[in-house]
């Protein structure tokens, strides 16, 4: 009983290790950092973020890790690494999070630093590290890292296409926010209202920045889920559409075009025009014949069929004839043909008119 309880301990000791394990964000160590203490753990919008938790839920925040790590000479490094159930979660709370003045860096899927941060992201989760002094080695230490951070499954991997409508030209640096809900829609100081934009139809939005000649630019660009909702949203605010007009609304496709800014401008236009919808047709039937539906494959594995056959039937045939002639050779009327075996079995029938 004594042993059955330990290794029950034992057993319940190794399954928490275990879940704890797959519940990490954050490695032990990593390019010489090595963790200090026992990192805290929160699926608490609150503690992860005290100013904006109901915009981390937006994007789909689930926990949150933070930890410090030393190196060998001192230094010091505190990192902090929130999880998202997806990558385009992990993407908006970055553009949400990374400041104008930020410079870009090489690290993860995106990244941005500025004095002695740098935050990035690399499928899901979002790093925030701050180091005590930033070295000529810290992005490649931090490249390592986003290396050893877990990744989202299948399709929640994937990225939104939402960036690749905006026009690079006259773009501010670090300007483009991804927005999912009213309250990221808020917190960005954003042009629109979520009345203007009508979050009941889960629109995603990416917002950017543009210098021109007359004054800021700021483009907004909306995918509604299908074309109809987009072409409703469009005459809605056409409609409400003042005198002279405060922004700039076209539709391609699902998409939304909208300016806001200096909108008498020809660049306001050009940069409206510059969205344009390009759909991806995927094929879900097979172009070309497979090995399987090609007749002539079925006919050759036919012929192929008969002919083993026919080579196991010939093996079988003179395995068991030759077995026979062998055996008659050595044991001649013992065991085939023997004589019992062998009467003729007469009924001796006759013509009644022959008696």
């Amino acid at each position: 009983m004594k042993r059955f309880l330990i290794f029950a301990c034992a057993w319940v000791r190794l399954c928490a290790l275990a879940a704890a394990t797959d519940t990490a964000i954050l490695p032990k160590s990593f390019a010489g950092w090595t963790q200090t203490g026992t990192p805290q753990t929160t699926t608490d919008l609150a503690q992860a973020d005290a100013a904006y938790p109901a915009v981390l839920k937006e994007y789909g925040f689930t926990d949150s890790q933070t930890a410090t790590y030393t190196r060998d000479d001192g230094r010091k490094l505190t990192i902090k690494a929130a999880r998202f159930s997806d990558a385009t979660g992990a993407y908006g709370a970055f553009t949400f999070y990374r400041q104008p003045a930020m410079t870009a860096e090489e690290i993860g899927t995106k990244s941005a630093s500025a004095n002695n941060r740098i935050l990035f992201f690399r499928s899901n989760v979002l790093v925030d590290a701050d180091f005590d002094r930033i070295t000529a080695m810290s992005a490649g230490e931090l490249r390592e890292l986003a290396g050893m951070l877990p990744s989202a499954k299948g399709t929640a991997d994937n990225l939104p296409n939402l960036p690749q409508y905006l026009p690079k030209q006259d773009a501010v640096a670090n300007s483009a926010k991804y927005i999912l809900g009213p309250q990221a829609l808020l917190a960005a100081k954003a042009p629109l209202t979520a009345e203007q934009v009508d979050f009941d139809h889960d629109p995603e939005i990416l917002l950017q920045m543009y210098n021109s000649k007359d004054g800021p630019l700021t483009l907004s660009v909306i995918n509604y889920p299908t074309p109809q909702i987009a072409g409703e949203r469009l005459r809605a605010l056409q409609a409400a559409q003042t005198n002279p007009p405060s922004l700039l609304v076209r539709r391609s496709g699902p998409l939304l075009a909208i300016v806001t800014g200096a909108v008498g401008s020809n660049q306001a236009q050009t940069l409206l025009n510059a969205v344009n919808y390009e759909a991806e047709v995927t094929w879900s039937e097979a172009t070309s014949l497979s090995k399987r539906d090609n007749i002539g494959n079925l006919v050759l594995g036919v012929f192929t069929l008969i002919g083993i056959i026919l080579l196991i039937s010939i093996i079988f045939g003179v395995f068991f004839g030759g077995l026979r002639i062998v055996v008659k050779r050595f044991f001649p009327d013992k065991v085939f043909d023997r004589p019992e075996e062998m009467e003729i079995i007469q009924l001796h029938l006759r013509n009644p008119a022959d008696q």
